[in-house]
């Protein structure tokens, strides 16, 4: 990969980081580790319910909530009022997950660390609505903040399924050829549902939470009745005059981390295609290690976003 694109922010991970890591291996993983075992326990669970956002965040933000398209999004601005920028962000778990406990901090330090405002859709989760209407969702969100704010500074941003969902509506808002967002800011983004490319398997013992198979299995109950190798649901595969539409993007993926893969091809393909694109990697840091937020790994990456925001 053109070393121009892609960054190598720190050559060991933090002591921290490497504690968490060490810890999260300990614990039950959030899906099996084996096809079958994810297709069981998703044929079994019950609804799962979104983590409610901290009570203690509306002393630390202005807190907004409205409904889209039925959905809660909650919006955290700075107490002192909305920022310049205001980001939407879309949660991970794999389309199939609702709102995390540890994405609510995550969230938080962006807003604190960069001054911006952020909105976040509670969208719902494949089987119980399907991965049009979670992208239908996303537009009317972005569609919503575009009434009432600047386009050019709204960021989309979105971690893992989030990513691959901001992704989505950057390619869709510029193949509708309306108001565009200004930024685009992907973290350890899901770019191929088919976790085609054989070099995963090198990374996959390292990765501590994400499994090839599970994600397959995962990847085919998205994509329904489509083909989940097609462009519309693996953005990877998009062609190069629609990714020539996206904005200035930034990418932060762990080299423990499956995404690591797609992450570098999509960051060479973006250039290819005329876009300003940067990809920064964390060694030894797993997926989404940016949650960790006090690891030194996620400071770094809150205080790049900072700076592309402010670029």
């Amino acid at each position: 990969m053109d070393q121009e694109l892609s960054e190598l922010r720190f050559a060991r991970p933090s002591l921290l980081m490497r504690a968490v890591k060490w810890l999260a291996a300990k614990r039950k993983p959030v899906f099996p580790h084996t096809a079958d075992g994810f297709r069981e326990h998703m044929a079994s669970r019950r609804k799962p319910d979104d983590a409610p956002m901290p009570e203690r965040f509306r002393d630390r933000f202005a807190v907004e909530e409205q409904r889209i398209a039925g959905h809660e999004m909650v919006t955290l601005h700075p107490r002192a009022g909305p920022g310049e920028w205001h980001m939407l962000y879309f949660h991970g778990g794999g389309f199939v997950l609702p709102m995390f406990k540890e994405h609510w901090p995550l969230a938080a330090a962006m807003v604190e660390t960069c001054g911006i405002s952020i909105s976040l859709p509670l969208y719902p989760c494949v089987p119980y609505a399907s991965h049009e209407a979670q992208e239908e969702l996303a537009m009317a969100a972005f569609e919503t903040l575009a009434s009432r704010h600047d386009p050019a500074r709204i960021a989309l941003g979105g971690d893992s399924a989030g990513g691959h969902m901001a992704l989505r509506l950057a390619l869709r808002l510029s193949e509708a050829g309306g108001p565009q967002p200004g930024k685009l800011a992907l973290f350890a983004p899901w770019l191929d549902l088919t976790m085609a490319d054989p070099e995963m398997e090198g990374v996959e013992p390292d990765d501590i939470m994400l499994k090839i198979g599970t994600l397959r299995a995962c990847g085919e109950m998205v994509a329904g009745a489509s083909d989940p190798a097609s462009h519309e649901v693996s953005p990877l595969y998009a062609s190069s005059s629609a990714l020539a539409g996206l904005p200035p993007t930034r990418i932060w993926t762990g080299r423990h981390d499956l995404f690591i893969v797609d992450s570098r091809s999509f960051a060479t393909r973006l250039a290819e295609a005329g876009v300003d694109v940067r990809l920064y990697e964390y060694a030894g840091a797993p997926h989404v290690f940016m949650a960790i937020t006090p690891t030194r790994e996620a400071r770094d990456t809150f205080a790049l976003l900072k700076d592309f925001l402010s670029g």
